[in-house]
């Protein structure tokens, strides 16, 4: 089982962003791989602390890993901080670090102050999913256009930077001499520029190319939740690294079935003879035709419940119900004989309401719908 995010970092769920960065850079300083040279258990905090913060300080992140918990980040390759290595930590978050390590706060590995890392743009697509999709989870396979390093291309070392990605400057100050780094602008922090590039390539030595991605979608995702592709984004120049395919869930409307939350609504009408002498119904079900039993003597308002019915829970604990909404269909219309019965009828005892107790009201119903 995975350790919590929060007690990764020592922090509490009402913890502000500013607590929660503090946090993050005081295990980033601890299990820095500078600081612990061939600790593999330090690497793996280190790793551990960058996957909880990035998780932790994304507002939308957070809400939901808050709401199902490590479930929201599997499949697909994980929604958000699941499965980071040390080249997209130092890439995204090494200016926590600050001077600590090697005056630049880009790390690298073991050696402070190492060549920066790179990393490609993010892709962003829009998956449509149907509801039996949702239910049961669905392996995806999508055409994406991203950017990729070019048959033919070399480089070589930065000359401005000599190979480290960032460039230093003295300052002098009323408090002494002041020492910062930034990004190299001649070769953008990566180290190397362009030696030989071929004629279909782009000033960084990258082309536009069409691939298969095929993306791994858990039961039980919500429309508007993202699911990240690690590395299916746009590739860096040089030695740099990929960025990520992010996919955007939405689900198309089911025709006769309704979600909320892991529960399916079904409206179902009957007639009044139906009602009053009891039938068999086959139903929509994300599993395919259901057949059910209807009493006689059924009223108009009940609710059947089929529990185990509905949506796979996203946190993998079981799976909701499929709640029958039972609509007795009174005619319109009636030609004479039909007339003449129900006239007959209307001083008739077995006509007359006797809700019992059993019969619950209204609002009990929609009680029980969410307990």
């Amino acid at each position: 089982m995975k350790q919590d995010y929060y007690e990764i970092l020592g922090v509490t769920k009402n913890a502000s962003a500013s607590e929660i960065k503090k946090a993050y850079r005081k295990k980033a300083v601890q299990y820095h791989p500078d600081k612990n040279p061939g600790d593999a258990k330090a690497e793996e905090n280190f790793k551990k602390a960058a996957e909880a913060y990035e998780v932790l300080s994304d507002p939308d992140k957070k809400a939901r890993y808050d709401q199902f918990g490590h479930a929201a980040f599997e499949g697909g390759g994980g929604f958000g901080g699941g499965g980071m290595n040390m080249d997209d930590i130092f890439s995204q978050f090494g200016d926590i670090f600050g001077s600590a390590f090697g005056g630049g706060g880009f790390g690298g590995f073991g050696g402070g102050g190492g060549q920066r890392r790179v990393k490609g743009s993010n892709l962003r697509i829009r998956v449509k999913l149907t509801l039996e999709e949702v239910a049961n989870g669905v392996e995806k396979k999508v055409k994406v256009r991203r950017k990729v390093q070019a048959d033919g291309v070399t480089y070589k070392t930065c000359g401005t930077c000599g190979g480290r990605g960032q460039v230093t400057k003295i300052t002098n100050t009323i408090l002494g001499r002041m020492q910062t780094a930034a990004a190299c602008n001649a070769c953008g922090g990566s180290g190397q520029i362009i030696d030989k590039r071929p004629s279909d390539a782009d000033g960084q030595g990258l082309k536009v190319a069409e691939e298969t991605v095929s993306i791994n979608i858990p039961a039980g995702v919500e429309d508007g939740m993202q699911l990240k592709v690690p590395s299916k984004g746009n590739e860096a120049p040089g030695n740099g690294v990929p960025g990520d395919l992010l996919v955007a869930i939405e689900t198309v409307d089911h025709k006769t079935l309704k979600r909320e939350g892991d529960n399916l609504h079904y409206d179902l009408y009957v007639s009044i003879s139906e009602a009053v002498l009891g039938t068999s119904k086959e139903i929509d079900s994300v599993g395919g035709k259901v057949r059910i039993k209807l009493e006689s003597g059924i009223q108009s308002g009940k609710i059947l419940r089929l529990r185990g019915k509905g949506i796979s829970s996203l946190n993998g604990y079981g799976s909701g119900d499929l709640l029958v909404h039972v609509n007795v269909w009174t005619p319109k219309e009636l030609n004479k004989e039909q007339k003449d019965f129900f006239e007959r009828m209307q001083n008739n005892e077995n006509f007359e309401p006797k809700p019992e107790k059993s019969d619950k009201s209204f609002f009990e119903k929609v009680k029980d719908m969410f307990s």
